[in-house]
């Protein structure tokens, strides 16, 4: 009896430890409609829990294969496109948007995202004080882009990307929380996105913006990836 008992209380706290931890990882399932109706379904969409590995193909969209949602979002150029984080943001780390435009044939729905194809267009800067680093994402429930003016019109796929940093002194001890929307842009510009990057290829383990110390030593702070095109 006192041995079933000890094994029962050893689940039980099992279970609340998992509970406890549940909260401090995230999704961005939804852009203001229903979970995952134009934001498609993440890999961790139970678990929660981030990506380390950015050589996998997952560091993308956070997908499977042939992973695809229901809808496509329409969005004006110069307007604004929220996503939701659920629950809140919970770790320290920069938050990055990048569009890439679906060739012709294909549509937001269809279309994998492959190839040299994305561009960013938001880095959050980070606060440098006493050597140590933050940024103003922590604990938010929801986060906003705005879609460059000069974003030609067209199907995109737009892809949040939040870089949990609360680890990242050790090699893939960063954490990646990404989501993808499906969206069409209209009243476009006419420019010309750049500089184009590759998921994976974009982002090496090894990038000071990847593998840093944020609560020691810090003097500035520069996220991975190419320059934001401002449009």
């Amino acid at each position: 009896m006192k041995l079933f008992a000890a094994i029962s209380l050893a689940f039980a706290a099992e279970a609340v430890n998992a509970a406890a931890l549940q909260p401090r990882h995230y999704t961005f399932p939804s852009t203001g409609g229903a979970a995952w109706s134009s934001v498609r379904q993440t890999v961790n969409y139970q678990s929660n829990a981030g990506l380390s590995d950015v050589s996998s193909d997952q560091i993308r969209c956070y997908t499977t294969s042939g992973t695809k949602a229901p809808q496509i979002q329409s969005v004006a150029a110069g307007g604004s496109v929220t996503f939701t984080a659920s629950p809140n943001i919970f770790h320290p780390g920069p938050l990055q948007f990048y569009l890439a435009k679906v060739p012709s044939g294909q549509t937001a729905a269809t279309w994998d995202g492959s190839g040299n194809v994305w561009f960013k267009i938001y880095a959050e800067k980070a606060t440098v004080s006493g050597g140590q680093l933050s940024w103003g994402s922590l604990n938010k429930g929801s986060v906003s882009v705005t879609i460059p003016k000069n974003t030609p019109s067209g199907d995109y796929l737009l892809r949040i990307e939040h870089i949990a940093l609360h680890q990242a002194n050790n090699v893939n001890g960063a954490q990646f929380y990404i989501s993808c929307a499906q969206i069409t842009v209209t009243g476009g510009g006419n420019g010309s996105p750049s500089p184009l990057v590759a998921f994976p290829g974009a982002y090496k383990n090894s990038d000071p913006g990847i593998k840093v110390n944020i609560y020691s030593g810090a003097t500035s702070y520069t996220p991975p990836g190419p320059a934001v095109w401002s449009g």
